[in-house]
């Protein structure tokens, strides 16, 4: 920690250019890039323009908020110059990855600070966007704390990219001082990437319909990615419920509703008075709520998934969504098939806490069918997963399955009664040859073995 009187001094003295941070990437090096909105945009695009030199680099990010994929990979042309590796796939690392470009790392989201501290993991140079030094010679992370110590600690060469309009965010462990950074780069302050709130259709306003009667006042709130947990958190704003207290993963614009309706509060028995999160996305207006707000709590993934912290959490409750799952009750929110659609994040955590909470309860999402190109449809209730697909959610943990049909709790039943409760929540097109599925693998009440 450097004396106040020389922290100026000392950070014109670590003053860069983009250009010259790029030129510091030697051949057959691993960098990592950042994550959420603090992923960099101006050493990215410096590093593009030395595409044709570059060989053997590895750029790993988290959770990657960005309008399109890197400069680098769009400059680039061969896994040989550079190759690119994701701990949570976004559209555009599912862009690369169509590519053969990008390779998602799996991960439980709570333990990926430690990943990049490990030896064979840790990388040469550590790259991220964060505010305008303070006076007392600061960095502000902004609101992604989430696993980026991990990557510092291990990182042999950190260099921070200023951006004047990454909001300022509370928390714990949310500062860098200029003493433990090696090169300051001042950013063109690119504005931050929104991701829009997707409007409610029918049938998400369904499934939202059977999962908020189960919530009850004092609850707290952790609502994941998507469409349909979103849709929950604004029925809930509009709902009879009150003091609802969150502790999520993803802080999303569903939170700032919620607040603005006086149903945010702060009761729950640690963190008291604060939103707790590990990183943040949505719009401008959840970006302006965080900025400075000491309402807001910024903290590292592995404290905010830790499945003991959350458990210790009474009347937790954990919205998630699926992409398919199987009359076992195996859970697939990642992956169609073999392609590789998102990430295990925090999921299978807040499964587990919740269910593990006083008064806890989890629940995982999703429609009942999906429509095909040619119009059809495919019940997204299947015998078993599609073959490829990752189970994210294993079945001796899942709690509360929820389609627009109604809700089904697993916890504590037999592979029949699963069976039966899933395909009671199917789409009744389906419902016959699901059971007629389920007497084959020997999980219908009526048999005992697989018919031969």
């Amino acid at each position: 920690m450097y004396n106040i009187s020389r922290i100026a001094e000392e950070y014109k003295n670590k003053l860069i250019t983009a250009d010259q941070a790029a030129a510091m990437v030697e051949n057959n090096s691993r960098i990592h890039y950042g994550l959420g909105t603090g992923c960099v945009v101006d050493i990215d695009e410096a590093l593009a323009k030395r595409a044709d030199e570059l060989r053997g680099i590895e750029v790993c990010s988290t959770v990657t908020i960005r309008k399109e994929p890197f400069k680098l990979y769009q400059a680039t042309t061969s896994n040989e110059q550079v190759v690119f590796a994701s701990a949570h796939f976004s559209g555009n690392d599912r862009k690369m990855a169509k590519d053969g470009r990008c390779w998602y790392i799996p991960m439980l989201f709570n333990e990926l600070p430690h990943y990049w501290d490990i030896n064979d993991n840790q990388v040469d140079i550590a790259f991220l966007q964060v505010t305008p030094m303070d006076q007392f010679g600061n960095f502000n992370l902004g609101p992604q704390v989430s696993d980026i110590w991990g990557v510092l600690k291990g990182a042999k060469k950190v260099i921070v990219e200023v951006n004047k309009n990454m909001p300022i965010a509370h928390g714990y462990q949310t500062q860098l001082n200029i003493a433990d950074v090696d090169y300051v780069v001042e950013g063109s302050n690119t504005p931050l990437a929104e991701l829009p709130t997707k409007a409610a259709s029918e049938i998400d306003k369904q499934i939202a319909g059977h999962v908020v009667p189960l919530i009850q006042n004092n609850s707290t709130l952790q609502l994941g990615i998507g469409g349909l947990p979103n849709c929950i958190g604004g029925m809930l704003a509009e709902s009879d419920i009150k003091n609802i207290n969150a502790h999520t993963e993803m802080f999303v614009d569903a939170y700032v509703d919620l607040y603005n309706a006086g149903k945010l509060c702060g009761s729950k028995p640690i963190d008291r008075d604060k939103i707790l999160y590990t990183f943040a996305g949505g719009t401008k207006k959840l970006y302006d709520f965080i900025d400075n707000n000491p309402l807001c709590c910024s903290a590292p993934v592995n404290y905010v998934n830790n499945v003991n912290v959350i458990a210790s959490i009474d009347d937790f409750i954990s919205v998630n969504s699926c992409i398919q799952l199987d009359l076992y009750g195996q859970v697939c929110s990642e992956s169609a098939g073999y392609q590789q659609i998102s990430g295990t994040g925090g999921q299978l955590d807040f499964v587990m806490g919740a269910f593990l909470s006083k008064g806890g309860k989890s629940f995982i999402c999703t429609p009942s069918t999906r429509t095909l190109k040619d119009g059809s449809k495919e019940s997204l209730i299947a015998p078993t997963l599609t073959p490829g697909s990752i189970v994210t959610t294993p079945r001796m943990a899942t709690n509360y399955i929820v389609t627009e049909y109604g809700a089904a709790n697993l916890k504590g039943k037999s592979t029949w009664q699963r069976a039966e409760s899933l395909i009671n929540i199917a789409h009744p097109d389906f419902r016959e040859d699901l059971i007629k599925d389920a007497e084959k693998m020997g999980i219908w009440k009526n048999t005992s073995k697989l018919s031969l």
